[in-house]
């Protein structure tokens, strides 16, 4: 079904479809990780699976050509973008792993106090499941080494760049995942 949704996005033989699919791989891999780690976590292993592949699908309507994106929108505003594109596609879970991946979840005070521009609503991951794939997200870029995982003290400074919520929700998912 991944492979299907994501075809139909994203041209197979392109550089942007290798990007999109080795980052899923990677936050895939990082979220088993996590659920070999704690194995009393009572999630939808498949679902996990398959927004770890989707969580992304919107970036192909950003502008972010360091990744082979070309699109008209700012490349923030691919979460609300991924959840359109799979609401239509009748995942509605799914698309909520979209919207609510970015960072560490954006509330609708963040939203508003750093002017993003994108919709004014709570954007936090609610569910485990959408949890461990933000949280897994966080170790892998789709830009510079793709494959290396980052630190944990890269991903502190990024988050405390943002807000200091942003990083107090990393830390507590830091205590229970890892």
């Amino acid at each position: 079904m991944t492979d299907l949704i994501i075809n139909k996005y994203y041209q197979s033989d392109s550089q942007l479809h290798y990007i999109l699919v080795e980052h899923g791989k990677a936050v895939k891999g990082m979220a088993h990780e996590v659920l070999a780690k704690h194995p009393e976590l009572d999630v939808d292993v498949q679902f996990i699976e398959e927004t770890a592949m989707l969580h992304d699908i919107g970036i192909y309507l950003t502008h972010a050509p360091g990744i082979f994106c070309h699109g008209d929108k700012p490349y923030i505003c691919h979460g609300y973008l991924g959840r359109e594109i799979l609401e239509r596609e009748n995942l509605p879970k799914h698309a909520l792993v979209c919207e609510r991946h970015t960072g560490a979840g954006l509330t609708k005070e963040d939203i508003i106090f750093q002017d993003l521009p994108i919709p004014q609503r709570d954007m936090l991951p609610i569910s485990l499941e959408e949890e461990i794939i933000c949280f897994a997200d966080k170790f892998y870029s789709k830009s510079h080494d793709m494959h290396k995982r980052k630190s944990l003290d890269h991903i502190r400074r990024t988050m405390a760049h943002h807000s200091e919520r942003q990083l107090k929700r990393f830390d507590e998912w830091c205590e229970r995942f890892l």
